[in-house]
């Protein structure tokens, strides 16, 4: 009789790998800010699925809204045949939330999704080409977001990729200029995220609001991974006082369910609907399970009290990092944070040292010396507390 394989080795042997070395942590079990493991050790999550599980996880109010969902239908119909309650629910809220401009929602399943539909969208509605985003910024792997991508390690294997795109530099303000006429749209972090938490410097987002404006360019932000009151206001361009043409949601969208959304004004996303007839569809995208998930999260988050807690657990985590010493740099926008090590290997070396202490913490794509800390927005004083401990831990 064959021996019955371990649940670690068909891991290694069915699923397509993303990298030479994952974690491979055999999860059994997650609620709040823990995750626990086969072995029954327990992980303090201080990454939340890269900023997906912004309630943490097992949430019993999100857990609830899925079940009822489940059980009066799933699946009905392509996106936008039928009138789905959940569906049409959460799309007045999401409009309600950004307020005017924002009346027309088209869901996805992720945010690559959501990137690709708004590039369809520029263009269809530009009836221009070029499009423009930043160095080191990350929008996704699907061709079209790859190739937008800021990183060219990350795209030369993959070429040829979409012509007529072009990079700028983020808080540079000289590189506004590279947007003309020509210009179909230019999608934006309004902080950058896998570069490693780097935020507007003061007027760079509404110089490029205007530059956009002036050349008739749609202005598109990817709050992918800053929505759902990541940076301590409900989506960062609030918290920034400067409103785009389009807005990019998923990631913590969908309350632990996949789900994504490009949202932007009726006038605008009427383009998509014709010229020609379903020229952008998506069979399971605004899932109806994922719609009530996603509902249910975003009545919690966008509670006030909870994202003034946002930005006071932030300067919790600054003032218990502030005694680090040279070259440590901690940089952040609500609980979107990043400390920085100085040297890649002593990042990984960090890292390690944390996940064999119980702590998930991680890297980022184009910052790799940077230590990336997103944790639930939930999260205890005490869990904070700790957290701190054992990074410092880490450290030395």
């Amino acid at each position: 009789m064959q021996e019955k394989k371990s649940l670690r080795s068909l891991f290694f042997r069915h699923l397509a790998p993303t990298s030479p070395e994952p974690l491979a942590l055999e999860i059994v079990r997650a609620e709040g800010s823990r995750l626990i493991a086969a072995s029954g050790k327990e992980y303090l999550d201080m990454i939340s699925g890269i900023s997906v599980s912004n309630l943490g996880h097992n949430h019993p109010v999100i857990n609830k809204a899925a079940i009822e969902q489940i059980n009066r239908h799933s699946h009905l119909m392509v996106y936008g045949e039928f009138v789905q309650k959940v569906q049409v629910e959460l799309a007045q809220l999401l409009s309600d939330l950004l307020g005017e401009g924002f009346d027309s929602v088209f869901f996805g399943n992720s945010g690559a999704e959501a990137v690709e539909g708004a590039m369809k969208l520029a263009k269809r509605y530009s009836g221009r080409h070029e499009i423009i985003s930043c160095k080191n910024a990350y929008h996704g792997s699907t061709q079209g977001a790859l190739s937008i991508m800021g990183s060219e390690v990350y795209k030369n294997s993959f070429r040829p990729l979409l012509p007529s795109t072009a990079l700028i530099q983020f808080n540079n303000f000289d590189d506004l200029n590279k947007i003309t006429k020509e210009t179909a749209c230019v999608i934006v972090e309004p902080v950058q995220a896998e570069a490693g938490i780097i935020v507007p410097e003061n007027g760079y987002l509404q110089a490029l609001r205007n530059r956009c404006t002036e050349k008739g360019t749609l202005l598109i932000f990817d709050e992918i991974q800053t929505g759902l009151g990541r940076t301590g206001s409900l989506f960062a361009f609030q918290k920034y006082g400067v409103r785009p043409d389009v807005i990019l949601l998923a990631k913590a969208l969908g309350g632990g369910y996949p789900l994504g959304a490009f949202i932007s004004s009726g006038e605008i996303m009427q383009s998509l609907s014709e010229n020609p007839v379903l020229g952008h569809i998506t069979t399971f995208g605004g899932h109806p399970v994922s719609c009530a998930a996603a509902l249910a999260s975003l009545q919690i988050i966008s509670d006030e009290d909870l994202l003034l807690e946002v930005q006071r657990k932030s300067d919790l985590f600054a003032s218990l990092l502030s005694d680090l010493p040279a070259p440590f740099d901690f940089r952040r926008s609500g609980l979107l944070m990043a400390l920085d090590v100085g040297s890649e290997k002593m990042n990984f070396d960090i890292i390690s040292n944390c996940i064999d202490a119980g702590l998930i913490v991680d890297w980022f794509l184009f910052s790799p010396q940077s230590m990336r800390i997103a944790p639930p927005l939930n999260i205890s004083d005490d869990d904070i507390r700790h957290a701190c401990s054992v990074i410092k831990n880490s450290i030395k």
